[in-house]
């Protein structure tokens, strides 16, 4: 972070010239001059105090917050075949794995089906927008078709398959990341 570009950023936002902030915090214009072109650093008490007279404090002044991206595009998604199993895996929002959900896209075509996922902590969600699936829980067997959700605990190995004719298509979510 530069320190004098971010007060003169803030003089500036707040209409003030050079010599106005000066005056205000009892400095000279020479030396907010030299902190803006960070040629000299302030004390801590005088950036304090120049602070102080552009409305701000240390803690807000050097917290720097990245603007966390919010709406994902086509672009932004990532997808994988898997010729084999055939399916389609599509990430929705990049870099998922570092969240605290993972939202994919799975697209299986006629006797495809997910690869199976060993039992772990969190939870599963999906939703079915087409064609119909089975979900496989341990030994059990649940089938959903379109318009239908399930929602389970992670507890046993685990996966889904399109035993239809047509091909299926799911929004499943699960925590923490697994895919």
């Amino acid at each position: 972070m530069k320190i004098g570009e971010k007060i003169k950023q803030l003089r500036m936002k707040n209409g003030l010239t050079q010599e106005e902030l000066a005056n205000r915090a009892e400095l000279s214009k020479g030396f907010i001059s030299q902190v803006e072109r960070d040629l000299t650093s302030p004390s801590i008490a005088t950036l304090v105090d120049i602070l102080e007279c552009l409305g701000t404090n240390l803690k807000d002044f050097f917290n720097e917050t990245v603007d966390e991206k919010i709406v994902f595009s086509k672009d932004d998604m990532f997808e994988t075949e898997n010729r084999d199993l055939l399916n389609n895996i599509k990430w929705l929002v990049p870099n998922a794995q570092k969240n605290d959900m993972e939202p994919i896209l799975v697209t299986l075509q006629p006797g495809g089906q997910s690869e199976m996922d060993d039992p772990h902590e969190g939870e599963e969600f999906g939703y079915v927008l087409a064609g119909s699936i089975h979900l496989h829980l341990g030994s059990q067997i649940y089938k959903a078709k379109k318009g239908e959700s399930f929602y389970f605990k992670a507890t046993r190995n685990h996966y889904i398959s399109n035993g239809g004719k047509t091909p299926a298509l799911v929004l499943w979510i699960c925590t923490p990341p697994t895919f």
